[in-house]
């Protein structure tokens, strides 16, 4: 287990986490911020990637866990991302991310969970500033961001699937 808060654990993914992962990367009302859901390959090199990041890093996004019932609900963490150089001399940014099973969106947890993850950034990784990098159209994102303490300090765009996508980025 990585941290714990009121009601969830985050520990890191597992294989065994494949299917409850692919449940959100593949639903398309949940990557509407992303403009497709996931295939199968795109969420096993997703959840490999988290797995690279947790032996190079020390740190990914992780498989949050609903104590009350043991199921994996949704993942959040924390990734270096790249960040333009006007936000970061280092041209990269630690990141929390979040992303839950749309079936238990608004009961609180994705704050909840990213909530621990600023905590364990700045507490246990003591790390000064932190961010979280969102799509400008991913409103229930960024009120999430707004409520862990985090407020717009840059915009840039980001290209993904052929597609330029604009972010803003909240932090500290």
């Amino acid at each position: 287990m990585i941290l714990e808060t009121e009601r969830l654990f985050l520990r890191e993914m597992t294989w065994e986490d494949y299917p409850a992962i692919c449940e959100i990367l593949q639903d398309e009302k949940t990557m509407y911020a992303y403009e497709h859901a996931f295939s199968d390959e795109e969420a096993k090199a997703w959840i490999s990637r988290q797995m690279e990041r947790y032996e190079k890093e020390g740190i990914g996004l992780w498989a949050v866990v609903l104590k009350e019932t043991g199921k994996v609900i949704g993942q959040c963490g924390l990734t270096w991302q790249p960040v333009p150089e006007t936000y970061s001399a280092s041209g990269k940014a630690l990141e929390i991310g979040y992303l839950f099973n749309r079936r238990y969106w608004h009961r609180g947890y994705a704050l909840e969970a990213a909530a621990g993850c600023k905590k364990y950034a700045l507490e246990v990784l003591k790390e000064p500033k932190i961010c979280s990098i969102i799509r400008d159209n991913n409103t229930a994102s960024i009120h999430v961001a707004e409520r862990n303490g985090l407020k717009p300090a840059g915009n840039f765009v980001k290209h993904y699937y052929g597609i330029e996508m604009p972010h803003i980025i909240y932090s500290n």
